[in-house]
């Protein structure tokens, strides 16, 4: 019994939508980072299951790509967030304009 990539891509769909809310909605630093996560989550997901569908491993390696991509953007984002509560400074999005250069 096999799932129909409907199901995967309505998936993706709902977790995009819940990483979309969560950047729009929070303003703590770590859960905008967490809510990037769970969308390129999602995307990975919709690659995988059309890599899946078409028989082609392409949208696999590509996936592979986005989460090595995510990984060192996880790197950069957590290092300034630590940098920041070391400062003792507050963790608000709004306030972190600052660092624009």
């Amino acid at each position: 019994m096999t799932v129909p990539v409907d199901w995967f891509v309505g998936l993706s769909a709902i977790l995009f939508a819940i990483g979309a809310a969560g950047v729009l909605v929070r303003r703590n630093a770590l859960v905008v980072l967490l809510s990037i996560e769970i969308m390129l989550n999602a995307g990975n997901l919709a690659l995988i299951a059309f890599s899946r569908t078409h028989a082609s491993q392409d949208g696999q390696v590509l996936a592979i790509t986005v989460m090595a991509i995510a990984a060192s953007e996880v790197v950069v984002g957590l290092g300034i967030v630590v940098a920041l509560s070391h400062l003792r400074r507050e963790l608000d999005t709004d306030e972190l304009s600052e660092l624009r250069g």
